[in-house]
């Protein structure tokens, strides 16, 4: 599944488009719009398939009152491309898939300087737009060739300044996510290092952490 070169110059004009209007102007929806729809998005990434649409519908009537709202760009787009597990219509399939890239790869373009502060959710909005990017990238089947970078993002969350005095809650996402990419590439050290840090940290993930751990002792 790939952009044509058409849709490709397409996204990035409107990404170059929209970094130069919204340049240094960051909004923010309020906390009692932002976190009905992150409720949802929880909901929906916790197994609840029955979210996933009410996500995606929260979070693109959201990005259309602040268009130029990286944060809310990227969660829009995890939650279209979640869409795609809900529907066996390859068609369906593929047009939530690419249109939940697009959404991220637009998000992801916007950030800049000013993308360092605190945006939603009490977190920089460049740290929570490229764990959400991330996390989906790192979801989806190995055929959309976007497991590298994934990888590379979630890295750069991890190595950011930021991501020391970010909430722990968050972090411990962060941990657990790197985790499992280490299991998966067979670095069992790191594994086990990321796993730790969440135990130690004391914080609900703390439970799945051990049993993870767990498991690679077994």
């Amino acid at each position: 599944m790939h952009f044509s070169m058409t849709r490709r110059w397409m996204v990035h004009l409107l990404a170059a488009a929209a970094a130069f209007l919204w340049l240094g102007h960051a909004h923010a929806a309020s906390e009692a719009q932002f976190q009905p729809a992150f409720n949802q998005f929880s909901q929906a990434i916790s197994g609840n398939e029955g979210a996933i649409a009410k996500a995606a519908d929260a979070f693109s009537a959201l990005l259309k009152t602040e268009p130029g709202n990286p944060v809310l760009m990227a969660y829009a787009g995890a939650a279209t491309s979640m869409k795609a597990t809900t529907t066996w219509l390859p068609w369906k399939k593929m047009s939530y898939a690419e249109d939940g890239m697009a959404l991220l790869d637009k998000a992801l373009a916007l950030l800049g300087p000013a993308h360092n502060a605190v945006l939603q959710n009490n977190l920089p909005a460049v740290l929570d737009v490229r764990f959400v990017a991330s996390s989906t990238f790192l979801a989806v089947p190995g055929f959309m060739n976007r497991g590298a970078r994934g990888a590379k993002l979630l890295n750069e969350v991890l190595s950011s300044p930021l991501f020391a005095t970010s909430p722990l809650s968050f972090r411990a996402d962060v941990w657990l996510a790197a985790a499992r990419l280490a299991i998966k590439e067979k670095r069992v050290d790191d594994a086990r290092r990321y796993l730790n840090n969440v135990i130690q940290a004391n914080v609900p993930q703390a439970e799945a952490a051990r049993a993870q751990l767990k498991a690679l002792a077994s």
